[in-house]
């Protein structure tokens, strides 16, 4: 019996410390899709909580100290901005930890990819600290959710727009018919889409009986840039691919129409809004959908080859040198693998951008916190957010297209 109970024991202690190997390697190998899962958590806690706990909250005297209770949904969204302010400050502060990270050998490289357990605690305990704020700080850092999300559109416009390009390469590279007949039909596809979306705004945000100007100028603009895009493309002098341009074409529509759909409901404009909940809805999970998507390619992108993710020091940031003999060639792979492949302080900046945008989607980018407690599900700020994003993402294209031939000695 004795002897059943040391094997027993020595069998556990065995199989613990295989665990703590396993999880050692998958943590190093892994660490971005770790950090992934850990942002999804983030997700369904605030959900969750956006569901459940108002009753709570309503209860605790230093958020409900108005002299007339808020509205339920007040305290569903005041409960999402603060676990999305908890989210902020953990993978704000790991990537201030991370700045000037350039070799494995430094110490801080085992924080990035290690820890595991203290982490999830230090999230844990952040989440549950913000719970004890004023209302005031949460106030302040929605204000700011609205700033970090543009930024956090912005970086969603560089990496795809690094996709488009990949995507075009590859496919022009086959030097075969049929990859270039599918490069056409995938370019027909996307401007078909676009025109009919262009349709579909004019129909629902530009109703005859009112004066929709504003409306009918953002819908005009985002059409003007897509014929540009397509001239700009095709023009001799440029190295360039219809490809690209049609499928930011097709986001550029997307992002008109995203920030048409944030107008206010009682403006006369919006004709969405007498189907505003089923809208909603739609909305909420296509954007929660393509945030999760975005953070999870940009963490992958973040060990490729882009320079906008790679320290100076790598050697995925620049191009690759050329060893003048052997010995040379392996001395320079030693140095090379003691590099890190991609900025570990970029990396989390990401996260916290992504935290601010998926707290905006879940509040409907509202503006929520304030003295009367009433909560507005869109407004203006939201509008000219998206309509910016959609500007901004024209400049970058089209500086793509035209950098090559303005600055030919340099490589893009």
């Amino acid at each position: 019996m004795w002897a059943a109970s040391c094997l027993a024991s020595c069998c556990a202690a065995c199989a613990c410390d295989a665990c703590r190997t396993v999880v050692s390697g998958i943590s190093r190998r892994s660490a971005r899709i770790a950090y992934c899962g850990l942002f999804a958590l983030s997700l369904v806690v605030s959900w969750i909580l956006r569901e459940v706990a108002a009753p709570l909250m309503q209860k605790l005297p230093w958020i409900n100290h108005f002299h007339q209770t808020p509205s339920r949904e007040w305290f569903e969204t005041d409960a999402v901005l603060r676990v999305s302010l908890g989210n902020f400050l953990f993978f704000t502060i790991l990537a201030i930890l991370m700045i000037g990270v350039k070799s494995q050998k430094d110490p801080r490289d085992s924080v990035h990819h290690g820890g595991w357990m203290m982490k999830i605690i230090s999230w844990c305990l952040l989440v549950i600290f913000m719970f004890f704020l004023p209302n005031e700080i949460i106030s302040f850092y929605e204000t700011m959710s609205k700033f970090g999300s543009g930024l956090f559109l912005l970086v969603q416009v560089v990496l795809l727009l690094d996709f488009v390009h990949g995507w075009n390469e590859k496919w022009v590279g086959y030097d075969e018919q049929f990859w270039f007949i599918a490069l056409f039909v995938v370019s027909l596809v996307c401007y078909l889409a676009t025109f009919v979306f262009s349709g579909l705004l004019f129909h629902w945000f530009t109703p005859a009986s009112h004066d929709c100007g504003l409306n009918t100028f953002f819908i005009v603009m985002t059409l003007i840039v897509v014929l540009v895009f397509a001239i700009v493309a095709l023009h001799p002098a440029v190295n360039g691919s219809i490809l690209p341009a049609s499928v930011i074409s097709l986001y550029c529509m997307y992002l008109c129409y995203s920030g048409l759909a944030s107008e206010p409901r009682d403006y006369e404009c919006n004709g969405l809004h007498k189907h505003s909940k089923a809208v909603s809805a739609g909305t909420l999970t296509f954007g929660l959908l393509t945030t999760v998507l975005s953070v999870v390619y940009s963490a992958v992108r973040a060990g490729s080859s882009t320079s906008l993710l790679s320290p100076p020091s790598s050697p995925r940031a620049g191009k690759p040198l050329l060893p003048l003999d052997n010995t040379a060639e392996e001395g320079h792979e030693k140095e090379n693998a003691k590099s890190v492949t991609y900025s570990y302080s970029f990396f989390h900046i990401i996260f916290s951008l992504a935290s601010m945008y998926s707290a905006m989607l879940l509040t409907g980018w509202s503006t929520s916190v304030g003295e009367s407690g009433k909560l507005i599900d869109v407004g203006w700020p939201s509008v000219w957010i998206r309509i910016v994003t959609g500007w901004a993402t024209a400049a970058l294209f089209l500086w793509s297209l035209v950098a090559p031939i303005l600055f030919p000695e340099r490589e893009f």
